[in-house]
């Protein structure tokens, strides 16, 4: 069966970095859209970062552009999300969700498959 897993969630300080990953399985990676969304306490899903299959198009959220980077491996089947500057804001657990459409979606229910998620936590 499909399988999302990520890992590299932790706690940083305001301004520090960290690098999420998300190792997939059971799917023809290189056939989605791979995205990050993240979810804060109290709050809906939100749409944070995709790339198409081919990794020619990348979007990103107001919130973090200029500040994250999406990236992916089709030879490892492994996407990542490179987060700079963190604010505490930032503070959420976040998932890597697959998208067999293929078209990039910004929309959580356009996805097919979702990982279990990891908490970031970014202190002031």
């Amino acid at each position: 069966q499909v399988q999302l897993v990520e890992s590299g969630g932790g706690l940083v300080q305001a301004g520090g970095s960290l690098r999420l990953s998300c190792a997939a399985s059971g799917l023809t990676f290189s056939r989605y859209s791979m995205a990050w969304f993240r979810q804060a306490p109290r709050k809906e899903r939100e749409f944070v970062a995709v790339i198409t299959w081919s990794g020619g198009t990348t979007t990103y959220a107001d919130s973090v552009k200029g500040r994250f980077t999406i990236s992916r491996d089709n030879a490892k089947n492994m996407v990542y999300l490179q987060m700079n500057s963190l604010k505490p804001e930032d503070t959420a657990v976040y998932y890597c969700a697959a998208e067999s459409a293929g078209i990039g979606s910004t929309i959580h229910r356009a996805y097919d498959y979702w990982g279990q998620g990891t908490q970031v936590t970014v202190s002031s």
